[in-house]
């Protein structure tokens, strides 16, 4: 992505430069579900979800993307009020201390996060599961992220073979193409353009060779004119790269492929090693810098 690209955007009162040489935003990944598939368990009390995310602030943390629901592959779906009693304690508290993100496809799951103080959701259906989320997100200004997949997560076993549901004449084309369209729908559903970004949907019905080339070539959703989120943290297709079975050892494979995400022009990575990431940009917008 050129560097004179660039805009705002806009989630209730804050306001997130992106583009323009600006360094990506951190989202931090806090998980208040028992089968996530990285922490899965780990944070799943509020109490516990409360101190995770008050250290991935002080870790460099821009925004908290806080679920209670996984979307990784074979999920099973959970019930809005489920949903509700996993995260609102955890926003309530962490939205006094940064921006806070809820990763929902639902609009009851939405609305409540807003009233307890969420300023962005974070769709992987692209507001498709739930098109009434994109209302719950105007009523109150606040931000979407419309994320690409092919299929739901109960029905996604990600597998390094080839499978025709995951077969593009280009992948990036492809998804470029489709998130443009979901743009466009949602604004006309009533969206303001500086309260959406879109998420490429690492992992989500593509294969290792497609996610490489979706990070590879992440600038060319720059004509799109909205900010892009890339979460590639952890997820199997590194653990392909580099042969490795537990996804919490893939941080180092996961800072790399931030790094390359970012000099395409990611305006926001999603992350479960905030520090290890802080760190890594830090370096990487010193090496940048031009005297």
């Amino acid at each position: 992505m050129s560097s004179a690209v660039g805009g705002v955007l806009v989630a209730r009162m804050h306001r997130f430069v992106w583009g323009g040489g600006a360094a990506p935003i951190l989202m931090a990944v806090v998980n208040t579900t028992p089968d996530s598939f990285s922490d899965g368990g780990l944070h799943h009390s509020a109490e516990a979800a409360i101190a995770h995310g008050k250290q991935c602030i002080r870790d460099g943390a821009g925004i908290l993307d806080i679920g209670g629901e996984s979307t990784r592959p074979g999920a099973v779906s959970v019930a809005p009020a489920e949903q509700i009693a996993r995260t609102h304690a955890a926003i309530a508290a962490l939205a006094a201390h940064t921006p806070v993100s809820i990763d929902t496809t639902n609009a009851e799951v939405a609305r409540a996060a807003f009233a307890a103080g969420a300023c962005i959701v974070n769709d992987v259906s692209a507001a498709t599961d739930d098109p009434n989320i994109v209302d719950a997100a105007c009523a109150c200004g606040a931000a979407i992220v419309l994320m690409h997949r092919l299929v739901n997560p109960d029905s996604d076993r990600w597998s390094t073979e080839h499978d025709s549901r995951r077969t593009y004449e280009d992948v990036v084309r492809d998804v470029r193409d489709w998130l443009g369209a979901r743009i466009d729908a949602v604004v006309r559903a009533g969206m303001s353009r500086e309260c959406i970004a879109i998420d490429p949907g690492l992992g989500f019905g593509k294969d290792v060779q497609q996610n490489l080339a979706l990070i590879t070539r992440l600038d060319e959703f720059a004509e799109l004119g909205v900010p892009v989120l890339v979460g590639a943290s952890r997820k199997s297709f590194l653990g392909a790269i580099t042969a490795e079975t537990d996804p919490a050892r893939r941080d180092a494979a996961s800072v790399a492929a931030a790094l390359v995400a970012a000099s395409n022009g990611a305006a926001i990575l999603r992350v479960h090693a905030v520090r290890d990431h802080a760190h890594a940009l830090a370096t990487w917008s010193a090496l940048r810098r031009k005297d």
